[in-house]
């Protein structure tokens, strides 16, 4: 029996825990375009994280206070929440290949910038890291540049596969490191442009909008989804899953080299690993979703996370610590993709702003990890606190989610598992 989808399109619902050719994915999309979203998300997230690895050696060179070295990680994370609703906005308005090239060519002149004219202050730091964010809201245009290629039954492997470029977090923290000791920390930052440089050509050649964009509207009406209380919970869960990989990814090599002496290039590699766990799982949570059900998928996140973080609080070695993270990055990396399965079920025609206002609130989490781990070390002289206070976090959002599961499963009437 048919289903009507939310933006009006009639489709038939797949059977339940059907096994669909393996090769259906492919047809039923714009590979190229996907690749694309790929790889212009990924080189973004190493850019936008990349005050996280070199911070031990900027604070040395700066002589800044704990508070100040968490607050310089996590403006990037800032700025990129605020401006991926800028961004969800333009998607909708002038397409998301478009938008994608303005901001990437905004990164790539920022960080030249930064490289010739130098960066001798805090104050030059915070600057850098309100550009940086443009990187970081490249999210609210990767994911809707793929995903509007695809059909429900797809969309979580589809923003799975696209949202998979958070793992160039993984390529900041492995080279970030050891290009500073080679050529100091400033030149990493004109290094950076020439992958990105690479990239903007490659996406520019291969990504294409996809036919049926929505038609341009009032800004107001963008902001229509906020009305519903589903937009606010979505909102929510994604502030603890995406916040908490993105305040780790920024924070880590700072928590390595400070809890347990490691040198930046040592602490680069754990890092490495951590944000590689997180990275690997999101298109598996996102086809998880596909299959159980996002509300499923997140319920378990949110008691794993929670208990992973909570138990990095008191672990005494580095062994414990690392295993811990890994744990948490598993679970945070999975519930990213759950919840973006979730979110084009509910606002399928709404997409666009939808990827923006859900990603800021991801970034608002992750910039209140990556400041409070700071704040926490200065005045506690010990991190414990930033990371007992975001497990309490995951545990509300069990919470909210138990609420809410019944309702949502009664109302929303979509061809996917929620």
């Amino acid at each position: 029996m048919a289903t009507a989808y939310l933006d009006g399109t009639d489709r038939s619902p797949p059977a339940p825990f059907t096994v669909a050719p393996a090769d259906s994915f492919w047809r039923s999309g714009h590979k190229p375009t996907l690749i694309a979203a790929f790889l212009y998300f990924d080189l973004a997230f190493m850019v936008w994280v990349i005050l996280g690895p070199l911070a031990p050696d900027i604070a040395a060179a700066l002589s800044l206070s704990p508070a100040q070295k968490g607050l310089m990680v996590a403006t990037p994370t800032l700025m990129g929440a605020a401006l991926r609703v800028v961004n969800g906005l333009l998607v909708d308005r002038i397409g998301p290949k478009r938008s994608g090239a303005i901001g990437q060519l905004i990164v790539i002149g920022g960080l030249l910038s930064a490289w010739t004219l130098g960066v001798n202050s805090f104050a030059g730091t915070l600057v850098l890291g309100v550009i940086l964010g443009f990187a970081g809201a490249s999210f609210a245009i990767a994911l809707p540049l793929a995903s509007r290629w695809y059909p429900p039954e797809h969309q979580g492997k589809a923003m799975g596969l696209a949202g998979m470029g958070n793992s160039g977090t993984v390529l900041a923290a492995l080279f970030a490191p050891t290009l500073a000791k080679l050529f100091g920390w400033n030149t990493v930052l004109g290094l950076a442009c020439i992958p990105l440089s690479i990239v903007f050509v490659a996406y520019m050649l291969m990504a294409k909008d996809a036919p049926g964009q929505p038609a341009p509207k009032p800004i107001t009406a963008y902001l229509a989804p906020l009305r519903s209380g589903d937009a606010w919970w979505l909102m929510g869960f994604y502030a603890v899953t995406f916040g908490g990989f993105s305040g780790l990814a920024s924070s880590l090599t700072i928590y390595f080299t400070d809890r347990f002496g490691l040198t930046t290039v040592a602490a680069g590699y754990c890092t490495a690993a951590c944000v590689f766990a997180g990275s690997l799982v999101r298109p598996m949570g996102g086809a998880l979703a596909d299959r159980v059900g996002g509300i499923r998928a997140l319920l378990v996140v949110f008691v794993v996370a929670a208990i992973a973080l909570a138990g990095v609080s008191i672990a005494s070695t580095l062994v414990a610590a690392l295993s811990l993270f890994v744990l948490a990055m598993l679970a945070l990396g999975t519930g990213n993709g759950a919840v973006f399965q979730l979110v084009p079920q509910r606002f399928g025609s709404e997409i666009g702003v939808m990827t923006g206002l859900v990603g800021m609130a991801g970034g608002v989490g992750g910039f209140w990890l990556a400041s409070s781990l700071g704040v926490a070390r200065q005045f506690t002289g010990s991190f414990a606190g930033g990371f007992l206070v975001f497990a309490a976090l995951a545990v509300l959002a069990l919470v909210g989610l138990l609420m809410v599961k019944g309702d949502w499963r009664a109302r929303w009437s979509t061809g996917a598992r929620i």
